[in-house]
């Protein structure tokens, strides 16, 4: 490839990431927040004087700054129920772990997020380099370094201009409801633990319960060029509040 090739592929290239930016930058200029549940659920319809609701919200991410219990327990008093702060007093059991918050370059709602209690997957993000046969193997060189160092100048000036970023939680929800009185259900729980990488042992526990338990995941989204953790926080937190009060 003659210099002066080289030079014009090397403008066209540039140019094509600087539009690319530009366009992102203007398509995604408002922050846009998306959440879904991993399984819808359906609470039965209670009488007035048995909304009470007992709430207690986790995080076990490495974003302490993401606290929706003060707003859940707003919003579901603003739908007639009443906080209590005993559990066995409470027609419904709300319990809420935020497992992870993470920054990626792609849409995570595209992807399947697991339903509650499944292990998170991990992603990873790799590059792919590929040469066409023919030629010298000079020639080949001369082409693969010329590729490389066009790659690498759009790169660089896309990623000057503009970022597309997404910052997804995920919330592992359970809420449990008091059956009619007199009426008991079963529930069997099954606890596997681990022992180093090769042993481990399964629990069964059966157990008489006045308790239906439904249990569900939630993702929720934040998507905007550029976009800082902490200009997310607040609407990722309405985002994930409006969806877990929502199933009450």
């Amino acid at each position: 490839m003659s210099t002066t090739k080289f030079i014009a592929l090397s403008i066209v290239i540039s140019q094509l990431f600087a539009c690319a930016a530009i366009n992102t930058s203007i398509s995604k200029r408002n922050l846009d927040v998306q959440s879904r549940l991993s399984d819808t659920v359906f609470l039965e319809p209670v009488a007035d004087r048995y909304k009470t609701v007992f709430v207690q919200v986790r995080n076990t991410s490495d974003k302490p700054e993401l606290d929706i219990e003060p707003s859940i327990k707003a919003s579901l008093a603003q739908k007639g129920y009443t906080i209590v702060t005993d559990p066995d007093k409470a027609q419904f059991i709300l319990q809420a772990n935020i497992l992870s918050a993470s920054k990626t370059p792609n849409d995570p709602l595209k992807s399947d997020f697991g339903g509650y209690g499944a292990v998170l997957a991990g992603g990873a993000i790799g590059a792919l380099a590929s040469a066409a046969t023919g030629g010298s193997g000079r020639n080949i060189a001369g082409t693969a370094l010329a590729a490389g160092a066009l790659i690498g100048l759009g790169n660089l000036i896309g990623n000057a201009l503009v970022t597309d970023v997404y910052y997804s939680v995920i919330v592992d929800v359970q809420i449990k409801e008091k059956n009619k009185a007199g009426v008991l259900g079963q529930e069997n729980n099954v606890q596997n633990a681990k022992n180093g990488r090769s042993a481990s042992s399964t629990t069964v526990v059966n157990t008489s319960t006045n308790m239906k338990t439904y249990q569900t995941r939630i993702m929720s989204v934040a998507n905007q060029a550029n976009l800082e953790f902490n200009d997310a926080v607040p609407l990722l937190q309405t985002g994930l509040t409006k969806v877990i009060s929502g199933i009450f």
